[in-house]
């Protein structure tokens, strides 16, 4: 499959791929499925209604890789697509989601991701998002269900790389006995750019186990919303950290919460926003940086 230069750039930016590799590949663009292709472990179907996609991991599959990008380089298209993983009991899997937007007029993606992961399987989820080109209105908008078996894990890890105008990210997760869920958000904003975090997690099992991890970078004058609610129901622990840095005319706001249904539950968070200290500036101006190459070898490092 041929692939314009601007495709090929998002791909690259967004999950790492020169180009349509071999293995579980769903590759969606302006709305259609232009490559659906499955392995012996990983089964991609498509909805019979067109909005999506069904992926079976069966119980067979030992580390081995999905990838399903999607790209918007349509003018004024907004594209919907809701994904269901299934992910069968003691399967390990590798997915590689995320969605990049070139367009100099509105456009978007919101995709809706349901996992339904069974017992003792262990998932790695990784989802990039980027836009690019000239003008405003452009929207990414994920949502992630995540419901996990007993002694099952998953480690997510999002990151929005910049130029998205809008974004609500809208986490939810249901935690059985013994398993782990840990998650990794990096998000940067620039000029007027909106980005709003919404994490809700129920640990309803015994020892279920949450750590979420929160970076952000506002730039210009940009606004991030940050919020996130840990709901312990049995004996669990649960954490959420949150650092941010403000620069320019930016801002971000910081609502962690957690809530103790049980006195069992073991549930923390902190909350840190500032600008980049001074001292750290000059330490790397004396290693021959400007300034601004300062700042941004700092803002580099911090989003790592």
């Amino acid at each position: 499959m041929h692939l314009d230069k601007i495709s090929q750039n998002l791909l690259e930016k967004i999950a790492n791929l020169h180009e349509i590799l071999n293995g579980a590949v769903s590759f969606r663009k302006n709305g259609k499925g232009e490559i659906l292709r499955s392995t012996q472990n990983i089964e991609i179907v498509k909805k019979i209604d067109g909005s999506g996609i069904d992926i079976f991991v069966h119980s067979s599959c030992k580390r081995e890789a999905c990838h399903i990008p999607v790209i918007v380089s349509e003018e004024g298209f907004y594209d919907e697509v809701y994904n269901d993983f299934y992910i069968e009991d003691g399967a390990d899997v590798v997915i590689v989601a995320g969605c990049g937007v070139h367009s100099s007029t509105q456009a978007g993606h919101n995709g809706i991701h349901t996992f339904h992961i069974g017992k003792n399987a262990n998932v790695e989820y990784y989802e990039n998002h980027l836009a690019i080109g000239k003008g405003k209105g452009k929207e990414l908008n994920p949502v992630t269900i995540i419901k996990l078996g007993e002694g099952s894990r998953m480690m997510m890890e999002t990151n929005q790389l910049g130029g998205v105008d809008y974004s609500v990210r809208d986490t939810k997760a249901y935690l059985k006995d013994d398993s782990t869920l840990e998650i990794k958000e990096k998000i940067l904003t620039q000029n007027f750019n909106v980005a709003k975090t919404k994490f809700k997690v129920y640990l309803q099992g015994q020892n279920s186990r949450c750590n979420i991890i929160s970076r952000s970078v506002a730039r210009g004058e940009s606004e991030q919303v940050f919020k996130s609610d840990l709901i312990g129901k049995n004996e669990c622990f649960g954490h959420v950290e949150c650092d941010g840095i403000v620069l320019e005319n930016s801002r971000i706001d910081s609502i962690p919460k957690v809530s103790a249904c049980s006195n069992l539950a073991s549930l923390t968070h902190e909350a840190a926003i500032g600008k980049i200290a001074n001292e750290q500036i000059i330490k790397l101006m004396t290693l021959g940086l400007t300034e601004k190459e300062a700042e941004n070898k700092i803002i580099e490092g911090f989003l790592k």
